[in-house]
């Protein structure tokens, strides 16, 4: 069985330890492609069918407006089964202690039962927040491992802390 990294990511404008900068590639997805080098796996991005704004400020009111709505944005693509992994790594950025609305279109797709998770995070101070358990109630049947959660600000020199996490299995969820 093979392995899948599993992510959404937003690039754009970025908040980053209290300023503003704009961002080619998000931070979540460079945490992913990390994980696909270093696990020598393929990756599929969660996309939303309309995207967040790239301005910081607007994308934050519209994925509150979508969290508290417990909304399930329509995606542009989606694979067609998981049936030939068994270890999916989920990335994801925290947005209030949960993950982005599309994560959970994504979830809320496939069945779990026997697959093994790794969640990951990018964030600004708020750590996994409570998405290991929100995952485990939604992936219902999966396992799911100790998360890693990496600053935002971090992101860029990582790769020791993530490769440590993949090979160790430890956790890494305040760097």
């Amino acid at each position: 069985m093979a392995k899948l990294v599993v992510f959404y990511s937003r690039a754009g404008e970025n908040y980053f330890g209290g300023k503003y900068r704009y961002t080619e590639v998000g931070n979540t997805e460079k945490i992913a492609n990390m994980i696909a080098q270093a696990t020598e796996t393929e990756t599929f991005k969660i996309q939303q069918k309309i995207p967040y704004a790239a301005d910081y400020n607007t994308c934050i009111n519209q994925a509150q407006s979508d969290l508290r709505a417990k909304a399930r944005p329509e995606l542009i693509s989606m694979p067609e089964s998981l049936d030939d992994y068994d270890e999916i790594y989920l990335g994801y950025p925290n947005y209030w202690g949960d993950m982005p609305m599309a994560v959970y279109t994504f979830l809320e797709n496939f069945d779990w039962t026997g697959k093994t998770i790794h969640p990951f995070c990018t964030h600004e101070g708020s750590g996994l927040g409570s998405t290991e358990r929100k995952i485990q109630n939604t992936c219902k049947g999966a396992t799911v491992e100790n998360g890693l959660a990496v600053s935002g600000s971090h992101v860029d020199g990582a790769k020791q802390v993530v490769e440590k996490w993949i090979f160790a299995g430890q956790r890494a969820s305040s760097y």
